[in-house]
């Protein structure tokens, strides 16, 4: 990976974890934190989108999927803190 793609990667993690904040009402987790939550994110996302057969492609559709990942990784996580 190049230095573009690492740029481009850390820049989906980031948009997707603010948008999944946002989203799940978790508040700012910070740049950092947002850009860990869009990459796991991301891999959760692109599990659950390939298991029900959804091709997501190109920019708009990786901020997709990696926001949706996060989202469901947040309410995961906000559901466990809870109990």
């Amino acid at each position: 990976m190049n230095i573009e793609g690492l740029l481009i990667f850390l820049l989906i993690g980031a948009i997707a974890g603010w948008l999944a904040g946002l989203l799940i009402k978790g508040g700012g987790y910070g740049l950092l934190g947002n850009i860990v939550i869009g990459i796991v994110g991301a891999v959760i996302g692109g599990s659950i989108f390939n298991a029900l057969g959804i091709v997501a492609g190109g920019l708009i559709g990786s901020i997709v999927t990696a926001t949706v990942g996060a989202a469901v990784l947040l309410f995961i996580v906000r559901l466990i803190k809870r109990a």
